[in-house]
């Protein structure tokens, strides 16, 4: 499950504009989630940060303040943002500049402020050019007070006033106004979240809010600055290459988007390659378990999401993708990442990229992983010190050479909807007597699927007795099912993981 939402978190600011002393305060984040039934991760995506008064306002209620936004019943599209305006009169207590501090760090008077997200509980007195502040208040009479706050406040201050505060169209959030917006029986379950890559926000908009949608592409538009174009994902998918038709419902037709993951820039064509944000901790999991120095095939590569990151940490990858899209951007993102010299890319049938790939690493091993990537800095030193110690380099003895790397250690098959019916491939791959000389380790390899099984263990038997179909082999040794996430009701991702049994590798049926 993906989605985006409102987290405070409670604490004390240091210094808030010429106020000093601790604050109460909230922190407000945007966070983007995805949460991964089988581990309970959380993988999360922060926008932009709030730091906002006390308490946030669904945990505020001894205000008695109604700030929902008004009911709207202007056009749906585009909204009349006027419309959402709404005046609240809150008690104040009028105090000079010098002592607001006074009030706002003491005890007694904390928790007697107004607690708004985004409202300052310290405003200017427009009544009082002198320099006076009004210290809005959460309660509508100073006999709600405590004695020792009241006390505290007359002291300081200069009596109370009542305060008109004024909330309009950018102080609510996305699902505030849609409860203003929508019909009764569409306000619960409103989308409010969505999945963003890039600038581009995608949302699955169920078919009841359709007429809606571009009052709801609007609300994610003007509530998100990095967002730019927002989309909702149409049921037409492309059966050959797997990515989803969609349609704009906010801002521009732009679908070139720059995305970062794992230190990694990305460039592609939102609209015409697979792109999934939400396998953000797959990718990273793959990677950890490939070591540096190892050789990578990644079958489906798609943009380079497995490849990228595997070559930034000394994986050498050969790394495949049939969509012409997909491979352009894919070696687009090669060389801005900088590593070319990792990474070589093919744009083939998965199935002849597996019966080929082989015998390529082979015939044109990688040179030998020397350890990390340097800096250009660090480079241009080794480079004068290699240049001083030359004769020492030119008499070391050959137990310092380092063989070239001709074994393929993992594979990666993320293509969860057919991935399994290309397992056929790997059978007889090993007919070349010089390639089994090579393999005293298999290659492991990490195949993505889909299953209808909602328990793990029925889950493992399905994927399991599927693999074992393709390869004409029972699994044996260690053999792992990692659920990856919840697609739909009734419907999961796994990864299993598994060495290429010899005897496939090794198989001349056909």
């Amino acid at each position: 499950m993906d989605f985006h939402f409102e987290v405070h978190i409670w604490g004390y600011l240091g210094v808030l504009g010429s106020v000093k002393g601790p604050l109460p305060c909230a922190i407000s984040f945007l966070i983007g989630c995805q949460i991964l039934p089988s581990s309970h991760q959380i993988m999360f995506g922060f926008r932009l940060p709030r730091i906002h008064s006390k308490m946030s306002r669904e945990l505020y209620s001894r205000s008695h303040l109604d700030t929902a936004p008004p009911r709207y019943n202007g056009p749906f599209y585009p909204l009349d943002k006027s419309a959402f305006q709404k005046s609240i009169p809150v008690l104040a207590a009028r105090v000079p500049a010098s002592q607001t501090s006074s009030i706002l760090r003491s005890e007694v008077t904390r928790k007697y402020l107004i607690g708004l997200p985004k409202i300052r509980p310290v405003v200017s007195d427009p009544s009082a050019p002198d320099g006076d502040r009004l210290v809005l208040l959460g309660v509508s009479d100073p006999v709600e007070l405590s004695p020792e706050s009241l006390k505290l406040i007359e002291s300081n201050g200069n009596g109370f006033t009542h305060y008109n505060l004024v909330l309009d169209y950018d102080y609510w959030t996305t699902s505030e106004l849609l409860q203003a917006i929508l019909p009764e029986e569409l306000r619960e379950g409103a989308p409010v979240g969505f999945a963003a890559t890039g600038h581009v926000a995608h949302v699955n908009l169920n078919d009841e809010y359709l007429p809606y949608k571009k009052t709801i592409g609007q609300l994610f538009l003007d509530k998100n600055k990095s967002i730019r174009t927002v989309v909702n994902k149409l049921d037409n998918i492309d059966t050959q290459f797997r990515f989803f038709q969609m349609e704009v419902i906010a801002g521009e037709p732009d679908f070139i988007v720059e995305h970062h993951e794992s230190d990694c820039r990305f460039t592609f064509d939102f609209s015409r390659v697979y792109w999934n944000s939400r396998l953000h901790t797959e990718h990273d999991r793959i990677v950890q378990s490939v070591h540096p120095g190892e050789v990578l095939a990644d079958v489906f590569a798609g943009v380079g999401p497995f490849t990228i990151p595997a070559a930034k940490k000394g994986c050498a990858v050969m790394a495949n993708d049939l969509n012409p899209a997909s491979y352009t951007y894919l070696c687009q993102n090669v060389k801005d990442n900088e590593v070319s010299d990792e990474v070589r890319t093919f744009c083939e049938d998965g199935r002849n990229f597996i019966r080929n790939v082989f015998r390529r690493v082979y015939d044109t091993p990688f040179p030998a992983y020397t350890g990390p990537k340097l800096s250009k800095t660090a480079l241009r030193k080794l480079q004068k010190q290699t240049a001083r110690d030359k004769p020492a380099i030119e008499n070391s003895t050959s137990q310092d050479f380092k063989p070239p790397r001709r074994k393929i250690d993992h594979f990666v098959m993320n293509l969860p909807d057919s991935a399994i019916l290309f397992l056929d491939a790997f059978r007889g791959v090993f007919t070349d007597k010089a390639l089994r000389e090579v393999y005293s380790t298999m290659p492991i390899i990490h195949c993505h699927c889909f299953t209808r099984e909602l328990e793990l263990e029925q889950a493992e038997i399905d994927i399991r007795q599927r693999v074992e179909e393709k390869l004409e082999v029972s699994l044996q040794g260690d053999v792992e099912f990692k659920k990856v996430r919840s697609v739909a009701p009734g419907k999961e991702m796994y990864c299993v993981s598994f060495r290429l049994p010899p005897e496939v590798a090794c198989n001349t049926k056909e």
